[in-house]
């Protein structure tokens, strides 16, 4: 039968088995009537149906017919204020978002020049988008998945917010619920380790679906109404792949995977190796998919042995960025059958500094087995970040504190006619002073930090718009001018970058009154922003403690956003333990750091006035001066702690992977012992002197908290040691140091002790220690530890902790002896 009647063929068992999904929105933004695609879908006006709100009007209609595009693209809604489409879904769940994107030819408003960004029940979908940036003239189909449920009910609310004197414009909108089981709870992570679990609320952006060996799929052949792209444009040699086709009625879904994870089409196309004409052929298939770095990618391989005539004679490795995903792989293994569909999802971070997915198939090293391998179909899709964003790391927060000229203008008319109208009704005279004087207060410059509230004793007091600083106020944070900081830093002298960190550069500086301070200055690019800088200030306004970094000020003109604080000689613990030629510390001197973080954390969780959180301890985030006393630094993700009538806070999950709490991230419910199992993860480091997550090391060894527990579950904790402590450690104060660490690794955050529990245990382990110091005489002392045995791998040093959730691996980070802050994380969160 010729292809064209197995399309035919394939149309109509999609038209007559297709089930219909339960929530089906599709709607024509703009459009005076329905509008039927030649899929056979139809899109409905977006006025006029209950089940779609659209508020803040007015709003205006853009209609122009063209030729060559959908009758979809013949009209848009645009919008030059905020506005919001709401959608009452019948079901709670995952559901697909499709937006369609076209800049109609108009002579009042140039869509092509429209700026705006997009944002999806809290999600950031698109930050500043332009279509005039894509470089087509052909309409833009973005499909995301997101979670309906939860605090959003049964609603899904989409928000365009045009930027500063634009507009913001779109076609079409789909929301169609996705079926049961289509996206997985958890995942393989790639470099190999344990299954990583994918949070509900998480959401996708389609980068890239592909039907591997096959022909173009649209919507018409999908039940779901996707579209599959062909390969040819990603394979990186053409010649090393052949494309493989069976008749899609013979392929078989088996028990787990259903018909809608991909169409038969799909399974029934593939590329297998080529004939290279040699006896053992060596050479891999690859696919390089471009991406934006900085995010985690969900990875779905769709597999189905089209190619061999018997079980278990396909056996083959596959490759997910020049790391192991698969080896020797055999899919009759999984299905027990021959034309049998068969899936597995992958997790993979593609880092700061990489833009690339590099997938690819081979023989395994097997001999006695032809070297084929084949891929049937591919879909790679954007997980949303930290933030709850898919472009950049702009939250929904920051995007709605960005409002339009416009939208303050209308504002200030509508207080300003309240309040005229108030003044005329009351006719008094203390009344029309007072709202006289609010109206004057109303002009100043707004500061939306609350520090000055605090500062009643300061001596000088200067507005947010003063171009000269304040003093300090009894510790507070003070308003720093732009010049000043400008003068500190040598107009920000290149030689005087102390490392990049996630939210930009850091130099070291000079204040006029001879302070030398460190300069953690934005990047406006960054993925880091307006809401952790906020956060930053806000918290470390609030406290001061001898172990906690001190905020000396902070500058918010020109654009800039700027935060100064106390120079930190010493750097990051991280990296007086490895990665650089500082000297290794003594046992004692990493008790003494431990205890002074412990002592930090303590406070935050129970010596400030309200419960605080840091929610990213790390040795990166735990800075030393030049006398080794140890400060907790970088605010940015921290948040209150539950109430005394709440045991939890309920929360997005941020942190670093590595470090991150695992209760907190199956549950996403807060608590001070999510910090604890963190520090736990720092002790187990300071012990051994290695990262946190080590992909390059055997299996077992990646993840530190895992191996050393082992160690400690044996017994043997000493075993795993820093090298240069061996001979030097008391072996009753490790005990007491690996129980401690034991116990803030509990899987349950209420099997965990406090962190005024930890702290007493530190510091009774290092009594230990210095009783045994003093008794050192004793060369014959059985508290000595022996030489480490030659069974033991050797462990090779990387220069970087753990990666930042989701799965974020770190980049090399230009640093130096005064290392400030999270500099040896370039990416950030």
């Amino acid at each position: 039968m010729s292809i064209s009647k197995w399309i035919i063929l394939f149309y109509l068992l999609y038209v007559i088995f297709a089930v219909s999904p339960k929530d089906s929105f599709l709607i024509n933004c703009g459009g005076s009537k329905a509008v039927e695609l030649d899929d056979g879908r139809v899109f409905e006006p977006d006025f006029g149906t209950s089940d779609v709100g659209l508020s803040n009007n007015p709003h205006i209609v853009v209609s122009n017919t063209e030729m060559g595009v959908s009758n979809l693209y013949t009209s848009a809604r645009v919008f030059t204020r905020t506005s919001a489409y709401t959608v009452s879904t019948k079901q709670i769940g995952r559901h697909w978002l499709r937006l369609h994107f076209y800049p109609l030819k108009n002579s009042q408003y140039s869509l092509e020049s429209a700026v705006f960004s997009v944002v999806a029940n809290g999600i950031t979908l698109l930050h500043g988008f332009s279509s005039s940036n894509l470089g087509k003239n052909s309409p833009l189909l973005k499909e995301y998945v997101i979670e309906v449920g939860g605090l959003s009910s049964k609603k899904l609310v989409l928000t365009l917010s045009p930027w500063d004197g634009s507009i913001a414009f779109i076609n079409g909108i789909e929301v169609v619920s996705v079926p049961d089981r289509q996206f997985p709870s958890s995942a393989v992570p790639v470099p190999l380790g344990a299954s990583l679990e994918i949070p509900t609320h998480v959401a996708f952006e389609t980068a890239y679906r592909i039907n591997v060996g096959g022909l173009l799929l649209t919507p018409k052949n999908d039940t779901l109404w996707r579209t599959w792209k062909t390969d040819q444009p990603f394979l990186v040699n053409a010649a090393s792949a052949r494309n493989v086709l069976k008749d899609p009625s013979s392929i078989k879904y088996p028990a787990g995977v259903s018909v809608e994870i991909a169409p038969n089409w799909v399974y029934a196309s593939a590329q297998e190796m080529a004939d290279a004409n040699v006896s053992d052929q060596k050479f891999n298939i690859s696919w390089a998919f471009d991406v934006d770095e900085g995010f985690t990618y969900l990875i779905r391989m769709h597999f189905c042995d089209i190619v061999s005539v018997a079980l278990n004679s396909l056996v083959f490795n596959v490759y997910i960025n020049n790391q192991s995903a698969l080896d020797s792989f055999d899919i009759s293994r999984k299905t027990m059958s021959l034309s049998a569909a068969y899936f597995i999802d992958f997790v993979t971070n593609v880092s700061t500094g990489s833009d690339r997915i590099l997938v690819q198939i081979g023989p395994p090293n097997l001999r006695n087995l032809p070297s084929n391998a084949i891929l049937n179909g591919l879909e790679i899709m954007k997980m949303s970040n930290p933030s709850d964003s898919l472009d950049g790391n702009f939250s929904a927060d920051s995007i709605d504190s960005k409002a339009t000229k416009s939208d303050k203008l209308v504002k200030l008319v509508i207080f300003s006619c309240i309040g005229g109208f108030v003044v005329l009704v009351l006719i008094s005279a203390a009344l029309f002073l007072y709202f006289c004087r609010k109206k004057s207060l109303k002009h100043q410059p707004v500061v939306w930090l609350p520090l000055h509230t605090h500062v009643g004793s300061s001596h000088t007091k200067v507005s947010a718009g003063s171009l000269t600083s304040t003093t300090p106020s009894h510790g507070l944070g003070r308003i720093l001018a732009f010049s000043e900081i400008h003068e500190a830093t040598r107009n920000f002298d290149e030689s005087l970058v102390l490392g990049v960190g996630g939210f930009g550069k850091v130099y070291r500086g000079v204040l006029e009154n001879g302070d030398v301070v460190a300069v953690k200055r934005g990047n406006p690019r960054s993925q880091q922003g307006l809401v952790e800088f906020r956060t930053e200030i806000e918290m470390l306004s609030k406290l001061r403690h001898r172990h906690l970094v001190s905020l000396i000020g902070y500058c918010e003109e020109l654009n800039e956003m700027i935060l100064v604080y106390e120079f930190m000689a010493g750097g990051p613990l991280r990296k007086c333990l490895y990665g650089s030629n500082l000297p290794p510390l003594t046992w004692k001197q990493r008790l003494e750091i431990c205890i002074g973080a412990a002592k930090g954390l303590h406070y935050l969780h129970t010596g400030a006035a309200e419960s605080i959180i840091h929610r990213d301890v790390k040795t990166t985030n735990i800075l030393l001066d030049e006398n080794l006393t140890a400060k907790v630094a970088d605010f940015g993700l921290s948040k209150l702690g539950p109430t005394l009538d709440q045991t939890h806070v309920s929360t997005a999950v941020k942190g670093s992977f590595g470090y991150l709490d695992p209760e907190y991230f199956r549950r996403q419910q807060l608590t001070e012992k999510s910090d604890v199992y963190s520090f736990g993860v720092v002790l187990v480091e300071v012990l051994c002197a290695r990262p946190a997550i080590d992909p390059a090391l055997p299996r077992e060894q990646v993840n530190i908290a895992e191996w050393a527990m082992n160690w400690q579950k044996k017994g043997q904790l000493e075993q795993i040691i820093d090298p240069h402590l061996v001979g030097s450690v008391n072996l009753d104060s490790l005990r007491k140091f690996g129980e401690t660490a034991e116990k803030c690794l509990a899987e349950y955050g209420n099997e965990r002790p406090t962190m005024g529990d930890v702290l007493w245990n530190l510091e009774y382990s290092l009594q230990l220690q210095e009783t045994y110091i003093q008794s050192i005489a004793d060369e014959n002392s059985a508290n000595y530890i022996p030489d480490i045995p030659d069974w033991i791998p050797h462990v090779e040093r990387v220069g970087g902790d753990g990666a930042d959730i989701v799965s974020d691996q770190e980049s090399n980070a230009t640093t130096s002896t005064g290392m400030f802050s999270q500099l040896m994380n370039p990416k950030g969160r």
